[in-house]
């Protein structure tokens, strides 16, 4: 019997721990966050006056919060605008993932067993190098009288080089260079659980090729293709290194309205209503995505 609970004990609190750390690193931060969002700005160190000092008192002091920083974001176009901007770039980003990361994904789940080891290495490979440094490369890459400007004239295919940098196009491609792998190792793992047999039945009742991947292939590939999306999508939105260097000052995303309003404007409240609003509207539509596939397996 002692032995029994000391099981049940330990399953336990193998799943506290997963529990304990998104309380410590997650909600904790949140809650701070929506605390300072609700302070009023003042010249001090940090920049604002805490409505309360600790979350026990919260009770007493609740007609004392300050909205005036949610108000804001209604009033200046700024941050809406803001938001609009970096969801647009984030879905096109995560489209165009789609479409390269997917037939390399495809690739490595068809290749010969002996080689894919070293093929996923090679999609692993650039996370052994500094993420800053990898982006600060696009710029040498991207410039004027960069590498690609040098190739396309020597080939003659443009006669002026191209403007990319500080364009959202640089945007783009940096969003897709540096997410790649984040949209093919799902999709990989669920392609490579592909049943051939299936696509053979497909073949035997007269499919094309074509048709067999769009009914049988991709259908059993939704669930990689909805976690790679999530994975790159979310933080895509929040992306503030990749617009900051390769987007210039015109390109305008969330990122760089949270750093301006932080370090610049040090207008911390402000900062932090556009971190909660923007955590709300990533978290909720997430969750109802859970709740819809958690319904979805038990229906089956």
């Amino acid at each position: 019997m002692a032995e029994k609970e000391r099981t049940s004990l330990s399953r336990r609190v193998v799943t506290w721990i997963p529990y304990a750390w998104l309380v410590v690193f997650f909600l904790i931060p949140c809650l701070i966050v929506l605390k300072i969002s609700l302070s009023q700005t003042a010249l001090a160190i940090p920049p604002y006056e805490p409505v309360f000092s600790t979350f026990a008192d919260i009770r007493d002091k609740v007609g004392e919060f300050s909205l005036d920083s949610f108000a804001l974001l209604t009033q200046d176009s700024l941050y809406w605008l803001s938001y609009l901007s970096s969801l647009e770039i984030a879905a096109i980003s995560t489209i165009l993932l789609l479409i390269i990361g997917y037939p390399i994904a495809y690739g490595l789940a068809r290749a010969n067993p002996s080689i894919r080891p070293y093929l996923l290495m090679l999609i692993i490979l650039p996370f052994w190098t500094s993420f800053l440094i990898r982006v600060y490369a696009w710029i040498g890459i991207l410039k004027p009288e960069g590498l690609l400007n040098q190739l396309l004239i020597s080939l003659h295919l443009i006669s002026q080089p191209l403007a990319i940098t500080n364009t959202n196009w640089a945007v783009y491609i940096g969003i897709v260079y540096s997410y790649l792998p984040f949209m093919v190792l799902p999709l990989y793992a669920t392609l490579e659980k592909l049943d051939v047999t299936l696509l053979e039945a497909a073949s035997d009742l007269g499919a094309t090729p074509l048709k067999a991947f769009w009914q049988v292939t991709f259908p059993i590939s939704l669930p990689g293709v909805a976690a790679g999306a999530l994975l790159v999508f979310i933080p895509a939105v929040g992306e503030f290194v990749i617009p900051d260097l390769l987007g210039g000052s015109d390109t305008l995303m969330i990122g760089k309205t949270l750093w301006h309003e932080f370090f610049d404007n040090r207008d911390w409240p402000v900062a932090s209503a556009v971190a909660i609003v923007l955590l709300v509207a990533l978290v909720v539509p997430i969750v109802l995505f859970q709740n819809a596939q958690s319904r979805a397996q038990g229906a089956k």
